[in-house]
């Protein structure tokens, strides 16, 4: 194994990630055509629950583990940060295992929660039966978790990665085969079939917990894991390592929990409104509610995972250059952060929106609601990448007090604001639910800013962001051309009224026009080269040098 740079370490991650939400999106295809678009909303209903409680179960601790190892290596304490790893271990075991009685005990009151008195849906059972079966998966998920952090923590970005596309894979194999011969071959049953779909996460989990612990074995000598105990390491007690990690997880499980928290906001809100208040039939409303926690959420994960890859490196590279009081290397890194989600996230932001409708065909064919709720809820997505980076940049530079207060504020203003904006956009005559969307893009954005202000405004930091806003002025008129050529494209090519391979073909040709105009753009204005620096992009070409020569070579021969 191979300690990663930042700015490497931040790819190896996004790659992994984004390879990961593409077989996520890419299953969906055979999977909604199994399982049909209402059923959709079962399947969404457990994830949403299991999110929300594997949030509970993990208490933060992973990230935390790897901000703790990053630290203790940096000081040299190769015991305490095993003995912090077999703590971690302990702890994470017997919270998982309270959580999965909970969750598994309380399923049908959550069931109730959700569904209400609607009728013509799932029911209360179905979605109980499901949220049991995938409560399984608490039991495994946070011990790879934290096994992941671990490696992270030590600037080993590559392995945790690569188990992230194995669990995937295992897990989209249990999906699509497990549903569908419970569906076709054994006759047993929709809510059957999503319940097997649903445990592919535990089958998942279990096959990459065994890939990262293989790989922790095997590189014993490089993680420093049978290193004698110094002397100053000898007055760390295991309780003082406990309560480290206890501090460090708490801003972690409201970051953990925040996403899943809005989420649950609209499920327990958006199908009682749309149906009580603005004449919405139960199918529809859960059709809606699908798109916005299920199917558009996997689009959407295509942009986030630029920001998951980017924090999984943050936290260990930031917290290692702040224990060593490094802080210009710390604003350095903050600043290249965002630059990076402006430039990677906010294209792909754009042209997702611009291209909803052939995007949802091609992925799921066609759907009344997808289209309109996607095209708006994409910007969801770099809201979420710029709330995730920011907060965890707090994180490891120990601002707990500002991470709680912009997370709740966050939180408090969507759930204010989630009703009321539903209702004022349906008399304003659009969609209701865009209220709800709204409502959310408000909350995150509140929060955002209060994370810049604050590392803005920090004494010792004092992070100022002239080169980022200088990033956005060039993305932004960069985007404008790219966005002039598309919509003039229309005229030549439409984007609606096709079926799913003609979408699929309509998304590529567009796709390939609005990346080649951007990022050729940026690599004329060296906007690339500014924002991740010369040393990395000779790195690239280098590599892709070589790999050409090579290819020669063995043409010749």
């Amino acid at each position: 194994m191979k300690k990663n740079s930042f700015i490497k370490g931040a790819f190896i991650a996004t790659f992994a990630i984004f390879v990961s939400k593409f077989l996520g999106i890419v299953y969906v295809i055979p999977f909604y055509s199994i399982i049909g678009e209402q059923n959709g909303s079962l399947y969404g209903y457990a994830y949403t629950i299991y999110n929300l409680f594997l949030a509970l179960s993990t208490v933060g601790i992973p990230p935390a583990m790897s901000k703790l190892i990053s630290e203790y290596n940096t000081l040299g304490y190769y015991n305490t940060k095993e003995r912090a790893y077999r703590l971690g271990k302990k702890l994470m075991l017997i919270i998982s295992v309270v959580v999965f009685i909970i969750l598994f005990t309380m399923a049908p009151i959550i069931a109730k929660a959700i569904i209400g008195d609607a009728t013509g849906g799932n029911s209360i059972e179905d979605i109980a039966f499901v949220v049991r079966v995938i409560s399984t998966a608490i039991l495994v998920v946070p011990l790879l978790s934290i096994s992941k952090g671990y490696l992270q923590g030590h600037k080993f970005i590559a392995p945790s990665s690569y188990s992230q596309i194995l669990e995937q894979i295992i897990r989209i194999i249990v999906i699509l085969v497990g549903s569908y011969t419970f569906l076709n071959v054994f006759k047993l049953g929709m809510t059957n079939a999503i319940g097997v779909a649903v445990f592919g996460a535990t089958v998942g989990a279990i096959g990459a917990l065994i890939y990262v612990l293989y790989k922790i074995h095997k590189n014993k000598s490089q993680l420093n894991i049978d290193e004698p105990i110094k002397a100053e390491e000898k007055k760390i007690t295991n309780k003082e390592i406990l309560k480290k990690i206890i501090t460090y997880s708490l801003p972690f499980i409201m970051f953990g929990l925040t996403m899943s928290i809005y989420e649950f906001i609209d499920m327990v809100t958006i199908v009682k409104t749309l149906t009580h208040n603005l004449g919405f039939s139960t199918v529809d409303a859960e059709s809606v509610i699908g798109v916005m926690n299920t199917w558009g959420n996997k689009l959407n994960s295509i942009v986030i995972a630029i920001s998951i890859g980017l924090t999984t490196s943050l936290v260990p590279n930031i917290t290692s250059s702040y224990v060593a009081k490094k802080y210009s290397d710390v604003k350095k890194k903050i600043n290249q952060s965002l630059q990076i989600l402006i430039l990677v996230a906010l294209p792909i932001t754009i042209g997702l929106s611009i291209l909803a409708t052939p995007v949802f065909n091609a992925f799921y064919g066609e759907n009344i609601w997808g289209p309109t709720v996607f095209k708006y809820s994409v910007f969801i997505a770099i809201a979420t990448c710029l709330f995730n980076t920011t907060i965890i940049i707090l994180q490891s530079l120990n601002k707990y007090k500002t991470v709680f207060i912009s997370i709740i504020s966050g939180i408090v203003i969507k759930y204010i604001l989630n009703v009321p904006l539903m209702i004022l956009t349906h008399n304003l005559g659009f969609q209701g639910f865009y209220g709800a969307i709204t409502a959310t893009l408000i909350g995150i954005a509140v929060s955002v800013f209060i994370n810049l202000y604050v590392l803005h405004k920090d004494e010792e930091l004092k992070v100022r962001y002239k080169q980022t806003l200088t990033t956005i002025i060039k993305v932004v008129y960069t985007l404008a051309i790219m966005c002039i050529v598309l919509l003039l494209m229309e005229f030549i090519i439409p984007i609606e009224g096709h079926g799913r391979m003609m979408s699929l073909l309509i998304v590529i040709i567009y796709g390939i026009v609005g990346a080649g105009i951007f990022f050729g753009i940026s690599i004329k204005n060296h906007m690339i080269r500014d924002v991740v620096g010369d040393k990395f992009i000779d790195n690239i070409f280098d590599k892709i040098k070589k790999i050409l020569h090579i290819k020669r070579q063995n043409n010749s021969v």
